[in-house]
């Protein structure tokens, strides 16, 4: 039996954590919802098309350098109209294959250069801002480097600037490489479900919403209105996106133009993604949120900025709720509270559901089929609640005001391998087996006790927590792949 004292501490801890994420789920309901109203913009610019620069930050990128600058030197757009800037702060072969290219192209009369510093101050910020400076177009379109644009993208992304108000049109990501491996089809559901929406729902609901650092297209004015681009956080797209909204700019999402671009394709490589935006994300909140929420702005929109800025906060709580999942249950029943436990399970239960729907949803809106889309979204819902495991500690990174940590961008594999490659945190490494070792013991302790009602949730937790476990345990040393890593010699068109 628990001690009383103990006991109660653990059902405040719990009841306290679920009663904070509850918000969360239920505000996915919020945005599905939104999202379906939609919103009308204009499609079609109706006036001179004017000038445009393609900016395209890249940092090591060989894998991928050559097919980017080949994908943009082909966009549909009067030549004298059109400048590509190559902003490269690459330490390796990147700058020649880079070079090679911009040459390549620059002889048959594409307006293209590269611009290669030798420092990576204010990193990827660091290097737009540097672009800005050279840039002429009135316009300015930013491309990572895995993303694939249509050639059309840019007309197709003109339309809403019709609007003199407009300060960004947001494209939706695709994805090159869905159908890779169990956690590739998990990370497309995620973002579709982001995409489709989170930024669909705040579009629709007239909300301030986000640039995605990529596939996005920047009125110059706008971006020099909001004071340009920070390196103080580690997503100066949101960053400099609230900025700009506050500054009375208004963003225009695009739901039906997608620019596919690759996921990452270990565990590994996905935290570290995923570790940099929650990170940054919770960076921002703390420069922004304070004057936001004392601003003219309505009640609503202050509302959903704070959740939207704050939202990574649900991967601490969602790792302090299966830590406490079987002891608050012990805490009930050493307190006679037995009876309770249903009201628990019904909340519990009703936040799993909806974001079950959310990532279903999600999917449907791609036209899967609901036989794929369950079992999938079940196993997202797994991945999701196995990344607090890392991105809990980069929440509270953020939180306590680490701004020094370096912009880590996330390894492109590109035409078969990638040669800067994440390595490994044996932090990260020992919190994730330390994990999935407790929700084994919380699973023992279970059915041992007869916690049936528990079962589920802690078998959940689990799965998620012993599959990034093991996904990392099982992926090769740095050096290990490095030896292995070939990449073919890339084809120069003529």
């Amino acid at each position: 039996m628990m001690p009383d004292w103990l006991a109660l501490v653990v059902l405040v801890a719990a009841g306290s954590t679920l009663a904070l994420l509850v918000p969360f789920a239920l505000h996915r309901t919020y945005l599905i919802l939104s999202a379906r109203k939609g919103r009308e913009e204009c499609d079609v610019w109706n006036a001179a098309l004017p000038s445009i620069t393609v900016q395209l930050p890249v940092f090591n990128e060989e894998g991928v350098i050559e097919r980017l600058i080949d994908a943009v030197a082909g966009l549909t757009y009067p030549r004298h109209l059109l400048e590509i800037q190559v902003l490269d702060d690459s330490t390796d072969h990147t700058v020649a294959r880079a070079a090679a290219r911009v040459l390549h192209w620059q002889s048959r009369g594409i307006r293209i250069e590269h611009v290669h510093r030798s420092h990576r101050e204010g990193f990827k910020a660091g290097a737009l801002a540097a672009g800005l400076e050279r840039a002429t177009g009135e316009f300015l379109l930013i491309l990572d480097a895995d993303f694939l644009p249509s050639k059309d993208l840019l007309h197709r992304l003109l339309g809403p600037f019709m609007d003199p108000a407009v300060g960004m049109v947001q494209a939706r990501w695709d994805h090159l490489n869905e159908t890779d491996s169990r956690l590739t089809r998990c990370q497309a559901q995620l973002l579709d479900a982001h995409f489709f929406f989170e930024q669909g729902g705040r579009w629709a609901a007239g909300r301030f919403l986000n640039f995605n650092g990529t596939a996005g297209m920047w009125r110059r004015e706008a971006l020099i209105e909001a004071g340009g681009w920070s390196s103080d956080t580690l997503t100066e797209d949101l960053d400099v996106s609230y900025r700009a909204q506050m500054a009375g700019w208004r963003f225009v999402f695009r739901p039906l133009v997608g620019v596919p671009a690759e996921l990452p394709g270990t565990i590994r490589d996905l935290e570290l993604q995923q570790k940099r935006w929650a990170q940054g994300g919770i960076q921002t909140a703390r420069k922004l949120l304070p004057r936001l929420l004392g601003g003219p702005w309505s009640i609503g929109t202050k509302r959903e900025a704070a959740i939207h800025l704050l939202g990574h906060l649900a991967h601490p709580l969602t790792l302090l709720l299966g830590v406490l999942i079987v002891p608050s249950a012990l805490a009930r029943r050493s307190l006679g509270l037995e009876g309770w436990l249903i009201l628990d399970l019904i909340v519990f239960f009703g936040a799993t559901l909806s974001f079950l729907v959310f990532f279903s949803a999600a999917g449907r809106r791609r036209g899967r089929r609901w036989s794929e889309l369950i079992p999938t979204a079940a196993v997202t819902l797994a991945l999701g609640i196995g990344l607090s495991a890392t991105v809990s500690r980069a929440v509270l990174r953020g939180a306590v005001g680490r701004r020094r940590d370096p912009f880590d961008r996330t390894p492109k594999r590109g035409y078969g391998g990638a040669l800067y490659l994440t390595p490994r945190v044996r932090t990260d490494t020992f919190t994730k087996v330390l994990l999935a070792f407790w929700m084994a013991l919380s699973c023992a302790i279970a059915v041992q006790q007869g916690l049936w009602g528990s079962l589920p949730f802690v078998l959940l937790f689990g799965t998620g927590y012993a599959w990034m476990a093991l996904g990392d345990l099982q992926e090769p040393d740095e050096i290990a792949r490095m030896a292995r890593v070939q990449l073919p010699k890339p084809v120069v068109s003529s």
